[in-house]
């Protein structure tokens, strides 16, 4: 049907711009024979032979002003703020987001964490009297403790991935509750 309509309108080429799905869905149409300009555009920064994609500098920097507000909150209320980014398999944009924005702790997908690791790091973090901290933790990432990346439910995206979230209110849990310490979950989604 796309050749149909292309041969129809003359059209010679498609330039797609987008991520991993996108750009998969359009090296199908390149096997069937379409020709394709492909174009990466995604703000997780996880596709491969590119440095930065376009996106991902719009993404950190909105990440980086919200994290610059949320030091402040944490520290005139004496709580930790844990700080949920996008990024499902790739912890690059939490990573960029959480160095510019001075995080305290950053949980990215490529690595593990125990929780005993995680509130040792805090716990040493109040013991030298920082009566505050920002965590920032990729939506992909987890701890040794947890089999798989947290879902926010059971349904699928329109290219079968799971939704993911909620690792950031998981350690706002455990954090409040095993250290004593005030504590509270942002997800800002895709700001």
């Amino acid at each position: 049907k796309i050749k149909e309509t292309m041969k129809e309108e003359e059209v010679d080429a498609l330039i797609v711009i987008g991520g991993d799905d996108t750009l998969g869905a359009a090296n199908k149409l390149y096997q069937k024979g379409i020709d394709i300009v492909g174009v990466p555009k995604t703000m997780d920064n996880d596709l491969r032979a590119t440095d930065m994609t376009f996106g991902f500098m719009s993404a950190v920097q909105a990440a980086t002003d919200h994290l610059d507000r949320l030091r402040t909150t944490a520290r005139s209320h004496h709580r930790v703020i844990v700080y949920e980014i996008f990024g499902r398999y790739a912890g690059w944009t939490a990573l960029y987001a959480g160095w510019g924005g001075d995080a305290d702790l950053i949980l990215i997908p490529e690595k593990d964490y125990s929780m005993e690791e995680i509130l040792k790091t805090l716990k040493r973090r109040r013991q030298r009297g920082k009566d505050y901290a920002l965590v920032v933790v990729s939506e992909g990432a987890k701890t040794t403790e947890m089999r798989d990346m947290m879902t926010k439910d059971e349904e699928t995206d329109e290219y079968g991935h799971p939704t993911l979230g909620g690792i950031g209110e998981y350690l706002a849990e455990k954090i409040e509750n095993k250290l004593d310490w005030a504590t509270r979950h942002i997800q800002p989604r895709h700001i």
